[in-house]
């Protein structure tokens, strides 16, 4: 299964997911998206799979120094917009398997995806 992580390289959250896939041999491709962008296709998906509210990262730093009206009357769609315009605002990492979307990062929750112990 095509894995394919989505985040920002020096983040210490993808760090230790980065650090989780290599220990247990799990090939994947990495989607530096502070570099290479994302798309609303992509954001929509994880929203779909995941909820808005969970993939929209309310406790960073880039969400919290928004002004209030900003953060006010949030829905899909403003933090679909807001997270394309920085993508920093997306909770990390993102793992996706063909199957399955995974915000954060957990090590239980992908040694039950990866059937590793």
């Amino acid at each position: 299964m095509p894995v394919t992580i989505y985040g920002i390289r020096n983040c210490d959250t993808m760090k230790k997911a980065f650090a989780w896939l290599d220990g247990h041999g799990v090939a994947y491709a990495f989607h530096d998206y502070k570099k290479d962008g994302v798309t609303a296709e992509a954001l929509r998906r994880w929203c779909a799979a995941a909820g808005w509210e969970k993939v929209l990262n309310k406790a960073g730093t880039t969400f919290r120094k928004l002004p209030d009206d900003a953060k006010a009357a949030l829905d899909e769609a403003r933090a679909v917009a807001l997270m394309l315009d920085q993508p920093s605002m997306i909770k990390r990492p993102v793992l996706e398997t063909g199957e399955t979307v995974e915000i954060g990062f957990k090590p239980e929750r992908y040694a039950a995806l990866f059937g590793a112990g």
